[in-house]
């Protein structure tokens, strides 16, 4: 494995050079083969702690193992701060295990832009699984679910997290629930109370959670094409929502008019909604 140029490739994606859209381009015949799956819920839950422990698993089972922890990006440098990284140092000396942290840099979700072109480097490279590490930021997580195969949502007794649970939607998204630190008081009515809340969710369809053979569920339901078809779908309409902005902004409408309408909308001269409807009506479809 060159550790050097995934991480150059990664870099790349990061920020935004132009060689990465060709790089991405040659490699995404050769992706659809790993397990990805994403690890979510509160900050001070353990997830990278579980993160390490699931690489050690799978490397026993000689699988090669792709770690990408998504950290909260820092308001002084804009860089990720690396705290994920620490908590994993003893995997570093493993050949077989890459491991990278990405600033989320704003983006909604706990996960960075780049993570799912950061996933694909990684299928492509040849690893078997690719674990994502969510920052744990409460209702925008539920948005890992449009990146990953399989969702482990993490709860800690004593956090509240049965109620965050319900308030962030992550019932829905969750494909397996760890009740963390059960060691702790509280940890049997986290268990029970997300056992009644399965009951009321209709997400799932027939996968009952928390049922560990989940890897062969999605590949004898067909699942499993279904996911990868809606991330699929996802990532073209966001690609297609990011180039049409970019053509319409500086294209069909000056930079300087843009402006302005931003201005008027501030200034209280105007509204959202027919800002919107203003430049709308300006494409030619």
């Amino acid at each position: 494995m060159n550790t050097r140029a995934l991480a150059q490739a990664i870099s790349l994606i990061e920020s935004n050079d132009p060689r990465a859209e060709q790089l991405l381009s040659e490699i995404y015949p050769q992706t659809g083969r790993a397990r990805i799956v994403g690890i979510t819920g509160s900050p001070g839950s353990g997830k990278s702690t579980l993160v390490a422990a699931l690489a050690k698993h799978y490397r026993k089972k000689e699988k090669r193992v792709g770690i990408i922890a998504v950290d909260p990006t820092s308001p002084f440098t804009g860089g990720a701060i690396l705290g994920d990284r620490i908590r994993m140092a003893d995997l570093y000396t493993d050949r077989n295990v890459f491991i990278r942290s990405m600033a989320t840099r704003g983006f909604l979700g706990g996960l960075a832009k780049a993570t799912n072109d950061a996933v694909d480097v990684l299928d492509a490279a040849g690893f078997d699984i690719v674990l994502v590490e969510t920052v744990g930021v409460g209702q925008d997580e539920v948005e890992v679910v449009r990146t990953v195969q399989t969702n482990l949502v993490v709860l800690v007794p004593g956090m509240g997290d049965d109620i965050q649970a319900i308030k962030a939607g992550i019932m829905e998204i969750g494909d397996i629930f760890v009740v963390n630190k059960a060691d702790r008081p509280g940890a049997d009515r986290i268990v029970t109370e997300v056992t009644m809340m399965l009951g009321l969710v209709e997400e799932h369809g027939e996968w009952v959670p928390p049922i560990v053979k989940h890897s062969e569920f999605l590949a004898a339901s067909g699942e499993l094409d279904r996911r990868n078809r809606e991330r699929v779908r996802i990532r073209i309409e966001t690609q297609l929502k990011e180039g049409f902005m970019d053509r319409l902004i500086g294209g069909t409408v000056a930079r300087e008019d843009y402006e302005q309408l931003l201005e008027d909308v501030l200034r209280k001269r105007n509204n959202p909604h027919d800002a919107a409807e203003s430049v709308l009506g300006r494409v030619r479809f």
